[in-house]
């Protein structure tokens, strides 16, 4: 495939022809005209550290970038507005590889309802590296109405955990073997897991959902380091307690027959594993119904409890064991 290098078109030139018939003008400075119920979310991805190009598909990557930080937007119970991005470019990378990258994040972007879209981009040193923020607006019926978090609110995870840990476990083990012997391994056998890895998917409805259904959370997290990471700060965030109750987090059969293949715990991987793109929502004790009928996706994995009992795990014998996770 032909190489077009970046220095011999130019920045600008390359900017303008990643837009050429997307359907979105190039806006560097996105400013939101509606007032009230705005919000913003940053993330800063880097090559080596967040990602390994040598089993990430670029376009794939550009999709799964720009779902890490419009997950955040949507866990704030707001809708994606505006998205900026900046690369920090290599001398590896040629223009075909950022369309690449582009076209992944485009298809995000159209299919969350992203209406203003920047980009940019500049030389680095050390491979790829991708900046974020995205902009999100509140509906004017939510503004102002969503309840504070109290004792015995449920705590609900909006899908299995621990599958996308385990998809990085198989591609960093597969990557040894490749580079050891050069032999393209067989992945088909851990086809979902890699999936939950490398392709994640985040429901546009997530919002309008509760907004239409009128149960409103008063938290969410998005989860990115672990569900134990997002019981943590949930905790800290609203001075309660949270119990979660072991046999009820959804672990696919896939993840568990993994953990096994490698020998590891699977608790581990669910509460630890990252990555997982999934959703915690706590949600008041009296929409109990409303949830089990309206939001079957949803799994109530929990609930809030007094700040004496901490953040715990409770398991099916009923020993509560304190939640930990990187970083606290």
């Amino acid at each position: 495939m032909a190489r077009t290098e970046i220095a011999d078109i130019g920045k600008q030139a390359a900017l303008d022809r990643l837009f050429e018939g997307s359907g979105f003008t190039n806006e560097p400075t996105i400013g939101l005209r509606q007032s009230g119920g705005c919000c913003t979310a940053q993330k800063l991805l880097l090559e080596g550290c967040d990602f390994d190009l040598v089993y990430t598909p670029i376009k794939h990557l550009g999709y799964k970038a720009v779902l890490c930080v419009l997950g955040e937007i949507y866990a704030s119970l707001r809708q994606p507005a505006a998205l900026s991005v900046n690369l920090g470019l290599s001398k590896r990378f040629c223009f075909e590889d950022v369309a690449a990258l582009w076209e992944g994040m485009l298809a995000a972007c159209r299919e969350h309802g992203v209406k203003q879209v920047g980009l940019d981009m500049g030389p680095s040193v050390n491979g790829l590296a991708i900046a974020l923020s995205a902009c999100g607006t509140q509906k004017k019926s939510v503004i102002g109405k969503l309840p504070a978090t109290k004792n015995m609110d449920l705590i609900c995870l909006s899908g299995h955990v621990g599958a996308a840990y385990m998809g990085l476990h198989v591609l960093e083990r597969e990557k040894v073997a490749f580079t050891g012997t050069g032999e393209q391994p067989d992945l088909a056998p851990y086809k979902a897991v890699l999936a939950s890895y490398l392709s994640p998917e985040i429901k546009p409805g997530t919002v309008s959902r509760f907004v239409e259904a009128d149960v409103l959370p008063s938290r969410g997290y998005f989860l990115t380091r672990g569900l134990g990471e997002a019981i943590l700060r949930l905790v800290r965030d609203t001075g309660l307690g949270a119990k979660i109750y072991l046999e009820k987090i959804p672990i696919s059969s896939q993840t568990f027959a993994m953990a096994e293949e490698i020998g590891m715990d699977v608790v581990t991987a669910a509460m630890n594993g990252g990555d997982d793109y999934k959703f915690v929502f706590t949600l008041p004790i009296e929409k109990h119904d409303v949830i089990r009928k309206d939001f079957q996706d949803f799994e109530v994995i929990g609930h809030m409890a007094q700040p004496d009992v901490g953040a715990v795990l409770v398991t099916p014998e009923g020993a509560e064991l304190p939640i930990h996770a990187q970083g606290y």
